[in-house]
């Protein structure tokens, strides 16, 4: 009887430590594959949320040498569908329709907005011959992220080209002032090893161009989070 007792008491604490490593602990640093599970699971929304990766840089964001800036283009892309504005002289219009921008336009475009000051488009493609004439919007583009720069390679010779990688899932991204980047890796509804893709994208790509001034650790920690969703500190890959 006292045996069967003893088995029945380690049973049950055998069951208690799997419960608990099903558990989300917010203070525990988790594995890239447990991190992105427990992302999925712990997203609430009725939607299909999006998921997204904060890193914290070791660089000092006030100074001008040791800005991150970048655009990338994801593997298995973002899952949301990109405004794209294009602006273009006459002769480039029905190139970058085809490759799928939504709003197309040249100095009509430009005026309309200074106009209106109406933005409605997440991300804008220029011809570099269209910077001078977008310096009349600068102010109104600017404060909203959505100013064409060569750093983040939305002012291109081949707008066209820009345009459909941006359709496909090129993201660009840059730290804020406190030295961190966030981006969007996926949805929920994306399976892992797409997630997973995409993650090792963005890190890789934030390993290259890591600033030559940058001292001590540069990829201090990690985490993922689903819209709304807590975050989920990863281990930092080597």
């Amino acid at each position: 009887m006292a045996k069967k007792a003893k088995k029945v008491v380690a049973q049950k604490v055998v069951e208690t430590k799997k419960e608990k490593s099903n558990e989300f602990d917010k203070f525990t640093v988790y594995p890239l594959e447990e991190a992105i599970e427990f992302t999925k699971k712990l997203s609430k929304t009725k939607f299909d949320a999006s998921v997204e990766i904060h890193v914290r840089l070791g660089i000092d964001p006030k100074k001008g040498d040791q800005q991150i800036r970048t655009a990338v283009s994801l593997p298995h892309g973002t899952g949301k569908t990109v405004r794209v504005a294009a602006f273009v002289s006459p002769d480039k219009e029905a190139e970058v329709k085809a490759a799928g921008a939504d709003i197309v336009g040249g100095e009509e475009l430009i005026a309309e907005i200074k106009k209106t000051e109406k933005t409605d488009f997440a991300v804008a493609v220029a011809e570099p011959a269209m910077m001078k004439n977008l310096a009349q919007i600068a102010k109104i583009l600017g404060t909203r992220g959505l100013m064409p720069s060569p750093k983040n390679e939305t002012v291109s010779m081949n707008p066209a080209k820009t345009v459909q990688e941006l359709k496909k899932g090129k993201i660009s991204f840059k730290n804020d002032d406190t030295g961190n980047v966030h981006a969007i890796i996926g949805k929920v509804s994306f399976d892992s090893r797409q997630l997973a893709d995409n993650f090792a994208v963005i890190i890789d790509t934030l390993k290259k161009i890591k600033p030559a001034k940058a001292k001590g650790v540069y990829l201090r920690n990690i985490s993922l989070s689903s819209s709304m969703g807590p975050g989920v500190k990863v281990v930092v890959p080597k």
